[in-house]
């Protein structure tokens, strides 16, 4: 252990840009993670923009900042995210995590009905390649993936 409690998301850090596809239809990204105050969190900044599509007649532009907090009692990772549509999504680790897949699933979400669950996954494909998988259950029902989005490190 390097001492690092950001280690199993330490990869993230930079700039990258990539494409997503799934629900809202396919669309590019563009995302930032950074350390932040005083190294204690790293910081979240995403922008997903979907053109005009059969499957999104409007398109949309969708954007969200998060931040990666270490827990201390419980030893895990937490992940707060908060939607422009104004959802707030708190993650916490999962043990599914593993080398190169690092998985996180809500334990709370703000301003949806109750019973919604969301995950977030994030797979290593390389020191400058992800994929991040973000899954969706409805009330009593399994996740569903929503989108999966590819992205390469810009810097």
């Amino acid at each position: 252990n390097s001492g690092d409690p950001f280690e199993r998301v330490a990869f993230l850090i930079g700039r990258w840009q990539g494409t997503s596809e799934g629900r809202p239809g396919k669309g590019s990204v563009q995302r930032e993670y950074s350390r932040a105050l005083n190294s204690r969190f790293i910081r979240a900044t995403n922008r997903n923009e979907y053109p005009a599509q059969e499957k999104n007649p409007k398109g949309e532009k969708h954007e969200d900042e998060g931040w990666f907090s270490f827990d201390r009692a419980r030893k895990r990772l937490v992940f707060r995210q908060f939607h422009v549509e104004g959802f707030v999504n708190h993650y916490v680790e999962d043990a599914e995590s593993s080398p190169g897949k690092v998985v996180f699933t809500s334990e709370a979400i703000e301003n949806i009905p109750a019973g919604w669950r969301a995950r977030e996954t994030y797979v290593v494909h390389g020191p400058d390649e992800f994929e991040e998988i973000f899954e969706l259950a409805e009330p009593g029902k399994p996740f569903e993936v929503y989108s999966r989005a590819r992205l390469k490190r810009v810097n």
